[in-house]
């Protein structure tokens, strides 16, 4: 009976050395693997935070471009309004977008009833002619859509977009040539050159109301 019993304990034994160096090799394995998959973690976290910071930098880190924009290089700006009448015909949209499809950027917008006062300062240069009190009157009669355009060539460009004075004289194609058909009521304005576009912006926008961000399309070079 000794002699059965003296050969069961060196095979508990043995299977108890080999439990324990199993359950040693099974921790120290579950160890590295905690460690790889941390590592691991800690990387892919970092590769995510970088991604991330590239990406937010891409979309929302533009260069500072003075308010009124430079003259001659893709960061020209120029001042367009869509008069009262234009507001009242819900053309709000359909300028916006011939301005965006032209691939023009949008860098200030706001919508305001003109006072008589604002409507004067901006038609400054018209003060001796004698409809300039009947401009200054339908200016300052309803809601305008003040906004800010920059791009390559904006200011010529924009004047394209918007059409002659007279829309009877206005290419097809151009919005006063598309939409409307009396000068008097011809519904959007545009600074006709860089002295005007730079007197125009400083007139009806802060500094601070402008936002800088980078397009993606198109990509113009100085």
């Amino acid at each position: 009976m000794f002699s059965r019993f003296s050969r069961v304990i060196p095979r508990t034994a043995a299977a108890f050395t080999a439990t324990r160096t199993f359950s040693t090799a099974s921790k120290q394995f579950n160890t590295q693997q905690s460690s790889n998959t941390a590592r691991f973690l800690k990387y892919a976290a970092t590769g995510v935070a970088l991604t991330t910071a590239a990406a937010f930098g891409i979309a929302n880190c533009a260069d500072k471009t003075p308010f009124q924009g430079v003259p001659g290089t893709k960061n020209e700006r120029t001042f367009i309004a869509i008069k009262p009448d234009g507001t009242a015909r819900g053309l709000i949209g359909e300028i916006i977008h011939r301005f965006e499809r032209k691939g023009y950027k949008l860098v200030a917008i706001k919508i305001l009833h003109p006072t008589k006062e604002q409507a004067e300062a901006h038609y400054a240069d018209l003060s001796s002619k004698p409809f300039f009190n009947g401009l200054v009157k339908f200016f300052s009669s309803g809601a305008i859509v003040a906004m800010v355009w920059e791009g390559k060539g904006v200011i010529k460009g924009g004047r394209s977009l918007v059409g002659a004075t007279d829309p009877a004289q206005s290419l097809p194609g151009s919005i006063r040539g598309d939409l409307c058909v009396e000068v008097g009521r011809n519904i959007v304005h545009g600074s006709d050159g860089p002295e005007s576009a730079q007197h125009e912006i400083k007139l009806w926008f802060k500094e601070n109301e402008f936002a800088e961000w980078n397009s993606i399309q198109p990509v113009y070079e100085n």
